[in-house]
């Protein structure tokens, strides 16, 4: 990860896949609509995940998808 004045950037690889891992399994379940449009709710989850410092992009995909639809279903 990079390190630039004390702030911490993005990798983007890790969340692009970890997005297109948790989409696709969305998409299969039923739980998003079958598109190409980006669906807002669950890339914050991913960015959030992500910030609170998982790295891991299967286990970053596990707990969007998890908390994914626990807020779906409230």
């Amino acid at each position: 990860m990079l390190v630039e004045r004390g702030m911490r950037v993005m990798n983007v690889e890790v969340v692009g896949d970890a997005y297109a891992i948790a989409s696709n399994y969305l998409r299969r379940a039923g739980a998003i609509a079958d598109s190409f449009v980006t669906n807002d709710r669950l890339l914050e989850i991913i960015v959030q995940l992500f910030q609170r410092g998982e790295s891991n992009k299967i286990r970053l995909a596990n707990k969007a998808i998890a908390k994914f639809q626990a807020t779906a279903l409230v």
